[in-house]
């Protein structure tokens, strides 16, 4: 059976000194229907969200879900791993494990440096415009078992632009993930942190904070042509700490990785409706 959550969002922010939807009012660098969505994901399969008339055409968007072991291009040195929903795949600290068929099993990868790259398809209908890209993954540091003061820079790469690194404190754990099957080790990595990229035209953010000034026409995004993704520690990073990507059955959030993409397309009018985030 599929939980499904209603977030209606069509009240006005004149309280709040907002001319605009009160939802989108930026709280602790993020809108406040991001908050309600983010601790919604964490219960529930789908959030659906009742939007407002706007007074400009409408965004059109889609949720791509790519399973963490699912990638196309791999680099990793140890610390690494990958583990299934009831035991490791491969061999501990072994590259070569990243290449198992059974790889695309995987609910938990983690590596100290290097990246894993996956391909999108891009589905935007021919004539459209992409507008915005968000990219949302539940991610903390590599540590030896975990070590909450274990700080680590992830960076994400589309279409091999960089989007900027964000410094993650550590390597969570202690308590167990409410996702981590029974076979882990309570001493090692329980849960991350969901986090989210978005870029557009006016630059990158990370939960509602800037991140960089790269926008979304550097990307060359072309039509039938896939999306790159990348996630990882840059070569040049301050702090080489690692990264422990979790997927759908591990952790704190029933999601993989995410990229939900946001487009225009000519002759739009206004429109009201519900917009439907899936953790799925």
């Amino acid at each position: 059976m599929t939980a499904v959550a209603l977030v209606v969002a069509a009240g006005r922010g004149e309280r709040l000194g907002s001319d605009g939807p009160k939802a989108f009012v930026v709280l602790g660098g993020k809108p406040l229907l991001q908050w309600s969505v983010d601790v919604l994901l964490g219960v529930v399969d789908e959030v659906v969200v009742a939007l407002p008339r706007g007074d400009r055409h409408a965004r059109r968007s889609f949720e791509l879900s790519m399973p963490v072991g699912a990638y196309s291009d791999v680099q990793v040195e140890p610390t690494c791993g990958l583990a299934g929903p009831t035991g490791l795949i491969g061999l501990m600290d072994d590259p070569a494990s990243f290449y198992e068929p059974d790889r695309l099993e995987a609910q938990l990868i983690w590596f100290r440096a290097g990246h894993v790259e996956y391909r999108f398809p891009n589905r935007v209908p021919p004539g459209a415009a992409i507008e915005a890209l968000t990219v949302t993954a539940e991610v903390c540091s590599e540590a030896p078992l975990h070590d909450a003061d274990w700080p680590s820079d992830i960076s994400v790469w589309i279409n091999d632009v960089h989007l900027g690194a964000w410094t993650c404190p550590g390597d969570f754990g202690g308590t167990r993930g409410r996702l981590t099957p029974s076979w882990w080790d309570e001493r090692d990595s329980q849960f991350g942190v969901l986090k989210r990229w978005r870029v557009s035209r006016e630059g990158s953010t990370i939960d509602g904070v800037d991140l960089s000034d790269t926008t979304i026409v550097r990307f060359g995004l072309r039509p039938g042509q896939p999306i790159s993704l990348r996630l990882g520690i840059h070569p040049d990073a301050a702090n080489v700490g690692g990264l422990n990507l979790f997927g759908r059955g591990f952790g704190n959030y029933p999601q993989d990785v995410t990229l939900r993409i946001e487009y225009d397309l000519a002759g739009d009018g206004p429109d009201e409706g519900a917009a439907a985030v899936s953790s799925a």
